[in-house]
C-alpha cells in the first residue's frame, strides 16, 4: 500500500499523528547520519593530518594568541586516539551512509506525502482543522459556542 493511499484512509487527527511520528523518525535518521559522517571524517583525519597550527602567523594574530594554541603533538595524539583500522572500514561506513541516506529520503517522501494530504484536506474543509486538534475542554466549549461540528 502506497503512502498516498494510506494517508487518504486516515482521519485528519491520524494524519497529524502520522506527521509527528515521521518528523521524529526523520530526526533519528539525521542524528545517525551525523554520527556516521563524523566517524568517516575521523577515519580520514587519522590518515591525513592537517599542517601544524601557528606556523605562519605573519603578524595578523593578536599578541598573545599563541597562549591558547595547544602543542601540535597534543593535537596529533588527540586525533590519533581514533582507531587507525577505521580507515580500513571506510568502504563499509560509506555504504552504511548511502543506505541511511536512502532511508532518510523514504522518510522525507512519506512526510511530504502526509503533509500534502493534510493540507489538501484542510483546503477542502478549513473548519476541520479544529476537529483535528487534541480535544481540550475550552476548545470543545468554543466549538459548541460557534456551532462548529
Amino acid at each position: 500500500m502506497s503512502t498516498t493511499s494510506r494517508t487518504e484512509a486516515l482521519a485528519l487527527s491520524g494524519l497529524r499523528s502520522s506527521r509527528q511520528s515521521l518528523r521524529i523518525e526523520r530526526a533519528r535518521v539525521v542524528h545517525w547520519r551525523r554520527l556516521l559522517r563524523a566517524r568517516i571524517d575521523l577515519a580520514v583525519a587519522v590518515a591525513v593530518l592537517p599542517e601544524a597550527l601557528g606556523q605562519d602567523e605573519w603578524g595578523v594574530l593578536p599578541i598573545g594568541a599563541e597562549r591558547d594554541l595547544p602543542p601540535a603533538s597534543e593535537l596529533i595524539d588527540a586525533v590519533r586516539r581514533a582507531n587507525p583500522s577505521d580507515l580500513d572500514q571506510l568502504g563499509d561506513l560509506l555504504l552504511l551512509d548511502r543506505r541511511l541516506a536512502s532511508y532518510e529520503s523514504t522518510v522525507d517522501q512519506a512526510l511530504d506525502g502526509t503533509t500534502d494530504e493534510f493540507i489538501r484536506r484542510l483546503a477542502l474543509n478549513p473548519s476541520a482543522s479544529l476537529q483535528a486538534l487534541p480535544t481540550l475542554p475550552a476548545l470543545h466549549t468554543l466549538q459548541n459556542q460557534l456551532d462548529i461540528t
